[in-house]
């Protein structure tokens, strides 16, 4: 660059794009606007910052709708744990109500919704039960409540439980707590219901565990009247959740039949999954009661006193209110206490119709939970009891060899380990990648940085200063002088020099200008042109 040979060269402006360009850290625009070069130069500068800045917005743009498409990715981790919480256990025998315990008024209430019978099968299928028929002016009773039929006429636990130990010490049927599913009542172990303390383990491997010894009463199993009318199978349905998660054991549940003593080794598994964007997953639990007065989606959770968000728990809370606002009551598995359970009368018209429905249209809009524990299962079997054990366990319970072969199972369910896995949806891109790239691509094409937006925008505020409010500045100072007024001159010794008007007599006002350059660094001049 030359150097400076008169006022006009010696300093410009800060609004200048010259004086900007030989003082920006932006690579090449000093070449650009840059004095004393040629053309072909310029140009040719010109050229290369252009590519350089497009090539560098190309880049960012990919990076930013890169970051819009809020991709994840799933990390798999394998941790240790010196204890682990033991995972609840619900047992359900396969046949709903015992036969001995069902009675007339039973058949008469419950026998076409629960059995599948009609009226006039009801003599027939008492004797099918071996219980005489009903008496002649059989009244069957006003009211009836599905709840206490499957209360009472359920399999009970101190009846099913021959013997139950955790980790060697013994257990009972109160360790247990009663539960109403879709197969009836159950027993769920380790519930955490009430506040009771969850138990925990810790060691792995057999022992380690909950081993239960289980009466399936197969002489209590109802008869197979029709096709669909009776327990076809033999034995429990059993799964494994978390206590957070209501059990959904008719479709979940894994079986154990008598005369095998099945052995179930587990591990843990914590699922985490993001959020929306970047996933579909939710925390907020949907209230079961029906809200009439405010209704919303049926899929839509909500936030309230509710227990811990869960799949399960959704879809269950999504059919309840559905069938309650359908039947106006709800079925006995289902949450809620704003709605009565149906009576027979209403599983048959409406709650079964209405809930097979829902099924079908699959419109219960359940989202994953952003955390949830499972438990991964493998099962093995063998054959039980030896001879000597049924001699030994006939004399305890007092029951024939035969009778506990075709009836006893054994559930041992345990750790395999104390590791356990974890399974984390993790954003692919985050925000401050995004940042490190565009500022890699910024320093690799145009030399800049953040500093470098910063005097961009530095220069902006100056352009806009001397501009726009400089030139307001003095259009209204202007006006203000009288319109004789003198051209001064100020010089380097700060002497003054009077102009008088070349004619007399009034003039129109009329505008003014102002040019400001600079002699030397430290002395500055100022021309106040009038045109007279």
């Amino acid at each position: 660059m030359k150097p400076p040979t008169g006022p006009e060269e010696a300093q410009l402006p800060a609004s200048d794009i010259r004086a900007f360009a030989s003082s920006c850290t932006m690579h090449g625009l000093g070449h650009v606007f840059g004095p004393g070069a040629p053309p072909a130069r310029r140009g040719l500068w010109a050229a290369a910052v252009l590519l350089a800045l497009a090539t560098f917005l190309y880049q960012v743009a990919g990076r930013v709708r890169y970051y819009g498409e809020f991709h994840h990715e799933t990390a798999l981790e394998e941790r240790e744990s010196r204890r682990l919480t033991f995972p609840a256990v619900t047992l359900c025998n396969v046949n709903p109500l015992r036969r001995s315990r069902l009675t007339p008024n039973d058949l008469h209430w419950a026998g076409p919704t629960l059995l599948g019978l009609e009226p006039a099968e009801h003599a027939a299928y008492l004797r099918a039960l071996g219980r005489p028929p009903a008496p002649p002016g059989f009244m069957p009773s006003p009211t009836f409540d599905v709840a206490r039929l499957y209360a009472r006429a359920g399999h009970a636990l101190e009846d099913m439980l021959l013997d139950c130990r955790y980790r060697g010490w013994p257990c009972g049927p109160e360790n247990f707590t009663t539960i109403f599913t879709r197969m009836g009542q159950c027993y769920t172990f380790n519930s955490g219901a009430d506040g009771a303390e969850l138990l925990s383990t810790p060691k792995g491997g057999m022992g380690n565990g909950l081993e239960v010894m289980l009466d399936v009463q197969q002489e209590e199993y109802l008869p197979v009247w029709r096709d669909q009318g009776g327990p076809w199978d033999l034995g429990v349905r059993v799964q494994i959740h978390t206590q957070e998660e209501p059990p959904l054991i008719d479709q979940l549940g894994f079986g154990a039949a008598p005369g095998y003593q099945t052995f179930v080794s587990c591990q843990k598994q914590q699922l985490s999954f993001l959020p929306p964007p970047w996933g579909d997953c939710s925390s907020v639990s949907l209230d079961p009661d029906f809200e009439p007065e405010a209704p919303g989606p049926l899929g839509t959770p909500s936030p309230g006193l509710s227990p811990p968000y869960s799949l399960v728990g959704c879809r269950l809370a999504c059919q309840s209110r559905y069938v309650a606002r359908k039947c106006g009551c709800r079925m006995v598995h289902m949450p809620g206490e704003s709605a009565p359970v149906c009576s027979p009368q209403q599983y048959k018209d409406c709650a079964h119709p209405a809930l097979d429905a829902l099924l079908r249209k699959d419109a219960c809009h359940c989202p994953n939970p952003c955390a949830s524990t499972r438990y991964a299962k493998e099962l093995s079997m063998v054959r039980m009891p030896s001879r000597a054990a049924a001699r030994y366990l006939a004399r305890k319970h007092n029951r024939s060899e035969a009778y506990i072969a075709e009836n006893v199972l054994v559930l041992d369910i345990f750790f395999e380990a104390l590791n356990y896995e974890t399974v984390e949806q993790k954003k692919a891109y985050e925000m401050s990648e995004l940042l490190g790239d565009i500022g890699g691509q910024m320093g690799l094409f145009i030399g800049a940085s953040l500093l470098t937006i910063l005097e961009i925008l530095d220069y902006l505020c100056e352009v806009f200063w001397d501009r726009v409010l400089g030139r307001r500045f003095w259009n209204r100072k202007c006006p203000q002088r009288p319109s004789s007024a003198n051209l001064l001159q100020e010089g380097p010794g700060s002497h003054r020099t009077q102009v008088p008007h070349l004619s007399p007599g009034p003039r129109p006002p009329t505008p003014c200008s102002a040019v400001a350059k600079t002699l030397s660094a430290s002395h500055r001049t100022c021309y106040l042109v009038t045109r007279l």
